[in-house]
């Protein structure tokens, strides 16, 4: 009787989900505000190796924005070549995030930023140190008198987050489909769509993002294995423990690896382990092959601030 209570419950949950999914999932069709010349300092600044201590990383080398905005590793490597603990995630689209890293410790992309340049694994180094460096940059010396009047550690962060603002990927086939082109997905995809809502994946991965706001177990239906506590490492809650940031599934198919420990390097797997782990099924391979050409269509076009013009 109890079995049975909660499968007509799961049905129930099910259908709320089918009748409210458009309105789960939001599309990126327009250009987010930012301010173009911040956004320009920024975009240099990110790709600058001098805000690390040996001149050898920079914000691009782990978040490569020719290809998904992470940099296809299992682990990123620092200076020093020392290796990472959790995979990197992407970039694109990060503003749109609740919080920001995988166990969700920066509120907010400013503070994010701070953490790889003081983290001795990733940049090992200052901001003392690194407006010593860049001050004798005439280019920099001049962009932060004209733009900002000072040049300090606030404006410089500020200028690297107002360039990760401008990091949207906009106009992916299924945002086409969210807004209205009903006959731009194949049979295919929109099945795999369907099995992505009925089988609850929206429930977790939905809004702008589709996914990045909220956190959620990893292992829900079954343990996963994972060396990596996740939330538990900023509130020290047992009931934390593996619990993680759900990531945004835009751009997935040039994302891989995938999850915080990097584990499945391809899409069809990563699906596999999501159906058994978090909903508690063994999938079919026909299933999985639709949903994965399902999240093929959140790939976007590349962010207009990285377009040559």
């Amino acid at each position: 009787m109890i079995i049975y209570g909660m499968k007509k419950l799961l049905l129930l949950l099910l259908f709320i989900l089918e009748l409210f999914s458009k309105e789960l999932v939001t599309p990126i069709n327009v250009i987010y505000d930012y301010d173009e010349r911040k956004a320009q300092l920024g975009k240099k600044l990110f790709h600058d190796k001098r805000l690390s201590s040996d001149n050898s990383i920079s914000c691009s080398s782990c978040h490569i924005l020719n290809n998904g905005g992470d940099d296809n590793r299992e682990v990123s490597i620092g200076v020093k070549n020392r290796l990472g603990s959790v995979n990197s995630p992407t970039i694109f689209n990060s503003r749109f995030n609740f919080v920001q890293f995988w166990d969700g410790r920066a509120k907010d992309l400013t503070e994010q930023a701070m953490g790889p340049i003081h983290n001795p694994v990733e940049m090992d180094s200052s901001f003392p140190e690194i407006l010593e460096k860049l001050k004798k940059d005439k280019y920099y010396i001049q962009e932060f008198k004209d733009i900002y009047k000072e040049f300090t550690k606030e404006n410089l962060l500020d200028a690297i987050v107002e360039f990760e603002k401008a990091l949207v990927t906009p106009n992916s086939k299924f945002d086409k489909y969210l807004m209205g082109e009903l006959d731009i997905l194949t049979k295919d995809e929109l099945e795999g769509y369907s099995l992505f809502k009925d089988l609850g994946c929206i429930s977790c991965h939905n809004g702008i993002n589709i996914g990045g706001n909220l956190f959620q177990k990893m292992g829900v239906m079954k343990e996963y294995k994972s060396d990596s506590l996740g939330r538990y490492n900023v509130t020290k809650k047992d009931e934390d423990k593996y619990f993680f940031k759900v990531p945004s599934l835009r751009n997935i198919a040039r994302t891989s690896p995938y999850f915080h420990d990097a584990s499945k390097s391809n899409l069809r797997d990563a699906i596999e382990v999501m159906i058994e782990y978090q909903v508690g099924l063994i999938p079919q391979e026909e299933d999985i092959i639709k949903i994965e050409k399902f999240l093929k269509t959140l790939t976007g076009n590349l962010p207009p601030i990285l377009v040559d013009r």
